[in-house]
């Protein structure tokens, strides 16, 4: 049996206690490797982007943030007077957060997670890749109706990665019979300790239109910025 690490909790755990410099490496299947300052994990409404503020500004009634963190947005949206639950899947992340403030704090993975009467679902720092693959983002698709009020909304960003799989001359180098070149596999490190490999999705606006027509949904773009980044709406 293959034990879970939590590497964001640890580093989030290890900042949040001493307050000095540390980072995450991430590699995936993607000829991409980077580093995430855990500093910006703690950021105010001051150090977000464009996006974010956006999205938080859209944010009504009772709010579920998937994969929350250590609470940056939930505090936000607490300031302003919205009743928010973070649901996070890393139990440091979840301590954290609740000594931060955020009032309602669920240690559970989406998958095992049961609660309802939602007026928005929100992923932010490309939160909905959690669903892993189009067939995960089905899923979710088909088990957040239970989780919304009437009227609800989920309210997301991603980004259509096909832009890295272009040449020199613009050209296009995918298998078209292969997977969805937005499924991806990462692995994140923090000091000498290496995470298992997990499934995070980046998919194009257009996708998520489809399968949301498919699942009930209208989907709104709200927000677009360089290099496929975006921000959505789905709602019923």
């Amino acid at each position: 049996m293959t034990t879970e690490k939590d590497i964001i909790g640890k580093a989030c755990r290890d900042f949040f206690v001493t307050e000095k410099k540390v980072n995450i490496v991430v590699n995936s299947s993607i000829p991409e490797k980077s580093t995430i300052p855990v500093s910006y994990l703690f950021r105010d409404i001051g150090e977000m982007p464009e996006l974010e503020k956006i999205a938080l500004a859209n944010c009504r009634g009772s709010v579920l943030e998937i994969g929350g963190g250590v609470g940056s947005h939930a505090l936000e949206l607490q300031k302003a007077k919205l009743s928010v639950t973070l649901l996070d899947s890393s139990l440091d992340c979840c301590v954290i957060a609740k000594e931060r403030g955020v009032h309602a704090v669920v240690h559970e993975k989406l998958e095992n997670f049961s609660g309802s009467a939602y007026d928005t679902i929100l992923l932010l720092m490309n939160g909905i890749g959690i669903c892993g693959s189009l067939k995960g983002l089905n899923l979710f698709l088909e088990k957040s109706k239970n989780m919304l009020r009437s009227g609800g909304q989920i309210i997301f960003d991603s980004c259509d990665i096909l832009y890295m799989f272009e040449d020199a001359e613009g050209a296009v180098n995918i298998d078209m019979n292969a997977r969805y070149y937005g499924e991806v596999s990462y692995t994140m490190s923090y000091k000498r300790e290496k995470g298992n490999p997990f499934p995070w999705l980046f998919v194009s606006a257009d996708i998520v239109a489809v399968l949301a027509k498919k699942n009930g949904y209208h989907f709104e773009l709200l927000y677009r910025e360089e290099e496929g980044m975006y921000l959505g709406r789905l709602f019923l």
